[in-house]
């Protein structure tokens, strides 16, 4: 379903990430793990369309994400590490809003996707509520709602437990751990327990290159993540991401 090779961004002297390749096949959640600054975002952003390559390609169901842009975005939801929310407006109307730009068309089409992610993530109860007044773990969760709401086959989700509580972290990774199956799931973290706990396969960035990809049961036949990590990236690097 994605496939990135030998990606890479520079901004001038600077290298982001250099030689980036994996794959994520239908249906599987990819975790996308490596310390702050690896070029987890980086990556993501790319995929996503959100911002070019210096070289390399993406492809996502096929499309090439530099040259049919428009059909990778339909199939793609993304969910950056700040959720794009308007503080000023409802759940349901926030909502109804993002589907609109998203190419959705038709008042019962509108409902029925709007009623559909509501659902899925748990926001019926709050769906009036205005988003300048939900707690962070419901923003969290509006934010997947809109990478939700036209249904696409892959979610890229960055970084989407960040500042949340323990009881919030537990509701959101099992939330992403529901979509799997169905949907294509890259989910970029820094976070080692929440790959163990979601993910079928693994791939670690450090310094911009990708230096481990793998199925997360092979990495930890006889030993932990935390070790895997440990041996491929350093001690230093492990502690920061724990």
């Amino acid at each position: 379903m994605i496939e990135v090779a030998n990606l890479c961004k520079r901004y001038g002297d600077l290298t982001a990430i250099s030689d980036v390749s994996f794959n994520a096949a239908d249906g599987q959640i990819l975790g996308f793990l490596g310390p702050n600054g690896a070029g987890k975002t980086t990556t993501m952003r790319i995929i996503t369309g959100f911002m070019p390559a210096t070289s390399g390609t993406v492809r996502v169901d096929g499309f090439d994400v530099f040259e049919k842009s428009t059909e990778v975005r339909r199939r793609i939801g993304y969910l950056p590490e700040n959720p794009p929310l308007y503080n000023d407006m409802s759940v349901a109307a926030y909502l109804r809003f993002v589907a609109k730009l998203k190419g959705l068309t038709g008042g019962a089409n509108i409902a029925a996707a709007l009623d559909r992610v509501l659902e899925t993530c748990g926001l019926t109860a709050v769906r009036e509520r205005l988003l300048g007044h939900l707690s962070k773990g419901f923003r969290q969760r509006v934010g997947l709602a809109q990478a939700l709401i036209h249904d696409p086959p892959v979610l890229v989700l960055d970084e989407p437990t960040i500042g949340l509580d323990p009881r919030q972290i537990i509701e959101i990774r099992g939330l992403i751990k529901t979509l799997g199956g169905k949907r294509t799931v890259v989910l970029s973290t820094h976070i080692l327990p929440e790959v163990s706990q979601v993910c079928d396969k693994v791939v670690i960035i450090n310094d911009g290159r990708i230096v481990v990809e793998d199925q997360l049961a092979n990495l930890t036949r006889g030993r932990s993540l935390e070790e895997v990590f440990i041996a491929t990236i350093g001690r230093e690097a492990a502690d920061g991401a724990a």
